[in-house]
């Protein structure tokens, strides 16, 4: 759900004593490839790292990573302990998987509940657990980083295979990888994992020319229905305006962090992301954080938080002080497409679940994750659980398909 919770904790399966990091190994090689552990990001420069990962994609750039721990996000208090995998070829940085230990399913988006209340019914511990993801952040990218001058599939192989004796070493009971894209996800079901599929709701700019081009694709009763749903929100008065992070000032931000707090206290969540953290992006990499405002009688009373990248950008937290009819879709939903149209990005992700965006232009498309897990007995049921899981989730998209509301000649 937009700015919603995500997991929660499992009763009875959290307890920090039970995390047992790795300890960090040499970062140099003496050997032509060599991987180890880092236990904080900021072990490695933000240059070598953003060398890896590139900054086309925010999720994955050091400064947004660093940020997380450095502001308290994530560690041992949150339970998501860095674990991150590295691999040198001469000295040289050539591949990172980045890893959390962790004691709890809370901020993954790929529900685990019932694995883990089968382990604790069963006797045995599901928790500590290893993830490869990007805390709290639901959105697909690669979680096999591999500088694009050495060989791709030696590098993965070292690293998948690191963190399988990462496993063994921090007596986890299972590997997972959570929303990897297509290519790592084929590699690492190529080594053994388990693949899950899951569905999200997209947006895709057609090489829309404007707004209204865009609504000239849909049905006319869905087009209809968003131009009265932004038509309630101009009536009321309420005036929208996108800022850059780089250019938000600190009453902005503060204003922003309490419209994030508010919807995850209305909803029994947890806040986890800090009102520094979000302040250090927007100094570090302020020009792919956007922000949407919406203000009433000179007053601010709701936001968006979305990040952007190269290609696409991604919805991530909203929250309101007041409530406005379709206000929520404005901000979370409307803003988000016109800028894509705006900025010509192709791609606009705007958070996990969520059916009624689908009339709104966002069709289903699949998500994937891969899991490996230490119990052979476990491991058999889950991998005939996802077999069955994967055949209702192609039924469900395919069902969804036919509820798309562009034109019938825009489907083909």
């Amino acid at each position: 759900m937009y700015g919603g919770p995500g997991c929660g904790i499992v009763s009875g399966q959290s307890g920090r004593k039970g995390l047992t990091p790795a300890k960090p190994g040499p970062l140099t090689a003496g050997a032509p490839l060599h991987t180890t552990v880092v236990t904080s990001i900021q072990d490695i420069a933000a240059s070598d790292w953003n060398r890896i990962s590139g900054t086309g994609h925010p999720f994955l750039r050091h400064e947004f990573l660093a940020a997380l721990e450095t502001h308290g996000c994530v560690g041992e208090a949150q339970g998501w302990i860095p674990q991150h995998i590295v691999a040198f070829e001469a000295g040289e940085l050539v591949g990172i998987a980045p890893l959390y230990l962790k004691d709890n399913s809370y901020g993954e988006f790929v529900f685990d509940w019932a694995w883990a209340d089968a382990y604790h019914r069963a006797g045995i511990a599901y928790f500590p657990k290893l993830v490869a993801s990007i805390p709290y952040t639901p959105v697909t990218g690669s979680r096999l980083l591999v500088h694009p001058a050495h060989d791709r599939s030696t590098i993965c192989n070292a690293l998948m295979d690191r963190a399988l004796l990462l496993m063994e070493e921090t007596h986890a009971s299972s590997l997972h990888w959570l929303f990897s894209n297509e290519t790592d996800t084929a590699m690492l079901v190529a080594k053994g994992f388990l693949r899950r599929t899951g569905c999200h709701f997209h947006w895709h700019n057609d090489g829309y020319a404007s707004f209204e081009d865009f609504l000239g694709r849909l049905s006319s009763r869905k087009r209809k229905k968003i131009r009265r749903e932004r038509r309630h929100v101009a009536e009321a008065g309420v005036q929208m305006e996108i800022v850059c992070g780089s250019e938000a000032s600190s009453e902005q931000w503060q204003a922003m962090h309490f419209f994030y707090r508010s919807t995850f206290l209305k909803k029994s969540g947890m806040p986890t992301l800090t009102l520094g953290f979000f302040e250090e992006i927007s100094r570090t990499m302020g020009e792919q954080v956007i922000l949407v405002f919406a203000s009433h009688a000179r007053r601010l009373v709701a936001g968006a938080i979305m990040l952007r990248g190269d290609e696409a950008l991604y919805g991530r937290h909203w929250g309101c002080l007041e409530e406005f009819n379709s206000l929520h879709f404005e901000a979370c939903y409307y803003q988000g497409i016109e800028y894509c149209i705006d900025n010509k990005l192709a791609l606009f992700e705007p958070g996990a679940q969520g059916e009624h965006k689908i009339s709104r232009g966002f069709l289903p498309s699949y998500t994937w994750s891969a899991h490996q897990l230490v119990n052979a007995q476990f491991r058999e049921a889950i991998q005939r659980y996802l077999l069955q899981e994967h055949e209702m989730m192609v039924k469900y998209h395919d069902d969804l398909m036919q509820t798309s509301p562009f034109r019938k000649t825009e489907r083909l």
